[in-house]
């Protein structure tokens, strides 16, 4: 992948990760927004925020073999969230987790997005190259 790529996507994951360990952890310390939260969703977004932040961003960063895996979970696990909050919590979800969730939603596509996008250009290079060596 390229390199710059790569790191602009782990910068994208940490911010993006770094965001819901804030906003988790204030509600799990005692924290209370102004509106009523659905108990699962701090915790969620907090554990979502750890793993973006420290370790899908350094698989990002680094371009490991599991960056583009890690992406794609991170990706499912918000949409499906998502979908979860859209349909049994509608009625009492807060419009600010909405916003957030989307957030996380857009920015996990961009980066898979990049990293498909890169790993096919990189898989047509090496089959070029392997070509070009016969």
């Amino acid at each position: 992948m390229n390199k710059r790529l790569s790191k602009i996507s782990a910068v994208l994951a940490f911010v993006v990760g770094i965001m819901a360990v804030v906003a988790g952890g204030k509600v799990l310390l005692g924290q209370m927004p102004d509106y009523y939260v659905i108990d699962w969703v701090p915790v969620y977004n907090f554990l979502a925020g750890l793993v973006s932040a420290f370790i899908a961003s350094i698989l990002l960063w680094k371009n490991g073999k599991f960056a583009l895996p890690t992406a794609a979970l991170m990706l499912t696990s918000h949409t499906l969230v998502m979908i979860i909050l859209q349909t049994a919590y509608r009625d009492v979800v807060a419009p600010d987790s909405i916003r957030a969730m989307t957030i996380r939603i857009a920015a996990w596509s961009v980066i898979l997005t990049i990293m498909v996008i890169q790993n096919s250009k990189n898989r047509r290079r090496s089959s070029d190259l392997s070509l070009e060596n016969r």
